[in-house]
């Protein structure tokens, strides 16, 4: 996995230097779901400080083992409202926020979990009990009816309702786009995010949503061309996965 990693650092800066861009401003989320405890401490001993996974159930089967990481733990799969609360202690940011319903479960969970005084603070390690939860508002890209996220219509009234809750900090956008073996194709859906963004904060003014999170294995070249500032990347660090 070393080697893996030291290819796809070369693969980011090849694409940033494209872009005209610093390959440190763009975070590699390294996304560990079905690979075990033992291999994401590797891959962390190599150099990978994010860590992506997208189960609640299965993150805390091997949260135990990495508590000692300082590592930023991301939440990027869709997210059960009923699970709001266990995700708040289990991860640093939730990375697919995709209802006014499932922000404002986070709101509450977040709200009674600062306010439980010193236990709180145990529990949730690193965030302490005065830090906002970081979250992302995921975007629908790939139009297939199955997939999660929101739509751009709706993306500005879920972005004003986030903004008004005191205990998230709204930092940016993620999307999933549909996958191609040709990776050029999938330019149009990361330029779409990029264009939302900008959109948005025509409407809402300020430089805000700073966060681009887009990008995988087989295409994140292409959405550093675009825009990303973080990009997902499993396979490409990990090998393949396992199948459930």
């Amino acid at each position: 996995m070393a080697e893996n990693l030291t290819h796809a650092l070369e693969r980011i800066e090849r694409a940033a230097s494209r872009a005209g861009r610093r390959p440190g401003d763009i975070t590699l989320i390294g996304v560990s779901k079905t690979h075990s405890a033992a291999q994401i401490r590797e891959l962390y001993e190599a150099g990978v400080r994010h860590f992506g996974e997208n189960r609640v159930q299965e993150w805390e089967s091997k949260y135990a083992s990495l508590a000692d990481l300082d590592a930023t733990w991301h939440f990027i799969g869709h997210l059960q409202s009923n699970k709001a609360a266990r995700a708040l202690q289990l991860f640093h940011t939730i990375d697919s926020v995709d209802s006014i319903a499932l922000a404002d479960r986070l709101e509450r969970a977040k709200k009674g979990f600062t306010t439980e005084g010193t236990e709180s603070t145990e529990k949730s390690g690193s965030w302490g009990e005065a830090a906002r939860l970081r979250v992302l508002l995921e975007v629908r890209l790939d139009p297939t009816a199955t997939k999660s996220g929101v739509s751009d219509a709706e993306s500005l009234r879920l972005v004003e309702a986030v903004h008004r809750l005191p205990h998230l900090e709204l930092l940016g956008l993620m999307g999933v786009p549909p996958y191609f073996e040709d990776a050029e194709k999938v330019r149009p859906y990361f330029r779409q995010l990029r264009e939302l963004r900008d959109a948005l904060r025509v409407q809402l003014g300020g430089d805000i949503l700073p966060v681009l999170s887009m990008g995988m294995s087989h295409d994140f070249e292409i959405a550093i061309e675009e825009g990303a500032t973080e990009i997902r990347v499993g396979t490409a660090l990990f090998g393949e996965r396992r199948e459930d």
